[in-house]
């Protein structure tokens, strides 16, 4: 990957997980309470919605899209396989969503215990 492309990425994170632990932090009233519910079905369903929000508006619901976060990502191992009908795109997007959203969970999850720890001082 070159390093345009890893500072697009890193760009791409910091934003996503800024927005997205502001919206959490809202929905819950602040980063301790949002740290304390977020295991919660509600709070993972609220990360889906984000991620295909963060894709849609950043233009990465393509095949190139999906290569470009799955390249940014290629370390990371892979243990979902392709549905039986499912296209080759369709299955590089899901992939590609499924890894970071993983990814932007646990920096969000990172985030919110730094502001939960500010909080307290």
């Amino acid at each position: 990957m070159d390093l345009h492309e890893r500072q697009q990425f890193d760009f791409l994170l910091h934003t996503a997980v800024e927005r997205f632990v502001a919206r959490v932090e809202e929905r819950h009233r602040g980063a301790e309470t949002a740290l304390a519910l977020w295991n919660e079905d509600s709070n993972q369903a609220i990360l889906r919605d984000f991620v295909d929000a963060i894709f849609d508006d950043f233009l990465l619901t393509s095949v190139d899209g999906a290569c470009f976060i799955l390249r940014s990502l290629k370390s990371k191992p892979c243990a979902e396989a392709p549905a039986e009908d499912e296209t080759i795109e369709t299955y590089l997007i899901r992939l590609a969503k499924s890894h970071f959203s993983e990814l932007l969970g646990k920096k969000s999850h990172e985030a919110l215990q730094q502001h939960s720890s500010y909080q307290s001082i």
